[in-house]
């Protein structure tokens, strides 16, 4: 008996459907791709304008757009990765370099130049077929530009978030340095000439949802920010304002319930330290005043300041009130202790000045134009009496 022979395996190549079509398509490629440049040079202004390496690199997409397609038509049934054979040849940085709405008129170009090229490439009778793959892909290249700048955006929000992230810290650290404002300014700052911070509790949930919120604020409120979570703290570094409290309820909806404390106004952002330190001083003072307004001044909150230990607070209530009362005479000074001893009576403190009334209150009149703080008001008389002790416990020991 004669031996079985193996039957060959069969052959799974199977010929292309339309391979004088094939044929056409990859001989064409090379001027399709130059006329498809060719065309984007007369109809895109954006395209001539742009540097020559840059041009480049939209050609090596171009082509590698062209191929793609050859391959798809090679294979429509096998899975195609589009965005990696055509957008991987040029670099990422490409994407910050043409918008997607210039990306979408160049991928429309190529496609209008391979589909005025129909009749001309495919073999007679292929027209519709090669027709109709190009539509399928067309589609298909414009999900995968969608994608790309999807990742690029999200690549790019994600670096954006660690390099604000970065700067908010530096600021309330108070290890702001040039470094820390161009990094600022690779995020959009532009240097506005009132900055001021505003600290508060963040709220629980995802930070990045807080932040996108405290972003929409400030766009409605026209001002520039800088925000970010720091463990239990939105902090918020605002420009485009002279008036702390104003941003401060411009801004106070994605806080967390508790107090809301807007530090003073700088002129930039390397001070904005000084403001982040007043405002973190008075987030903690705040539990000596149960009654504080929301958002607060951090300048309102200088007597608790100054008795939870900040020493920032204590020479503002030496040097700015007490200070400014020595130096406008005694009478003053004398005029506002009785004052305020005498449980702000003016007849009690006139009795005891052996003055008239009348020039117990002149003097104190000249205390409020003199310190801004008003004895007759019952917040401002407990600053002042903060303040004179302050100014007294300096004079005795010579320091503040």
């Amino acid at each position: 008996m004669p031996e079985p022979t193996e039957t060959p395996a069969p052959d799974k190549r199977r010929p292309h459907p339309h391979p004088e079509t094939l044929r056409r398509l990859e001989q064409s490629s090379g001027k399709l791709a130059a006329a498809a440049l060719a065309r984007m040079g007369e109809q895109l202004p954006w395209y001539r304008a742009m540097p020559p390496e840059n041009r480049s690199w939209i050609g090596l997409v171009a082509q590698a757009g062209i191929a793609a397609f050859t391959e798809w038509f090679r294979r429509p049934g096998a899975p195609q990765a589009i965005s990696t054979d055509v957008f991987g040849t040029a670099p990422r940085e490409l994407t910050r370099a043409i918008t997607l709405r210039q990306t979408v008129e160049m991928v429309r170009t190529t496609i209008d130049v391979v589909e005025a090229a129909i009749d001309e490439v495919a073999a007679p009778g292929d027209e519709g077929v090669l027709r109709e793959a190009l539509l399928v892909y067309a589609r298909e290249i414009a999900f995968a530009t969608a994608q790309v700048y999807a990742q690029a955006a999200e690549a790019r929000g994600a670096w954006d978030a660690r390099l604000e992230s970065l700067v908010v810290n530096a600021v309330v650290s108070g290890e702001a340095d040039e470094g820390a404002v161009s990094r600022a300014a690779a995020l959009g700052w532009n240097s506005p000439d009132h900055v001021t911070v505003v600290l508060g509790t963040a709220p629980d949930g995802d930070s990045e949802l807080t932040v996108e919120a405290i972003r929409r604020a400030a766009r409605y409120a026209k001002l520039q920010v800088l925000t970010g979570v720091l463990g239990n703290r939105l902090v918020v570094i605002a420009g485009g304002s002279d008036d702390p409290l104003a941003v401060a309820k411009a801004l106070i909806g994605p806080f967390a319930a508790g107090p809301v404390v807007a530090g003073p106004v700088v002129g930039d952002l390397l001070s904005a330290t000084r403001s982040a330190r007043a405002a973190a001083a008075g987030l903690k003072a705040c539990a000596a005043w149960p009654d504080a307004p929301r958002p607060v001044l951090a300048d309102d909150l200088l007597p608790e300041r100054a008795m939870a230990g900040d020493p920032t607070a204590r020479t503002l209530l030496v040097e700015e009130i007490y200070r400014p009362l020595q130096e406008a005479g005694s009478a003053l000074l004398e005029t506002l202790s009785v004052y305020l001893e005498q449980a702000s009576s003016l007849e009690g403190a006139a009795r005891m000045l052996f003055v008239h009334p009348n020039t117990v209150r002149y003097r104190l009149r000249r205390v409020t134009d003199v310190t801004g703080w008003s004895p007759s008001d019952v917040r401002s008389a407990f600053t002042l009496r903060v303040a004179l002790i302050l100014g007294r416990l300096a004079d005795h020991s010579g320091r503040i």
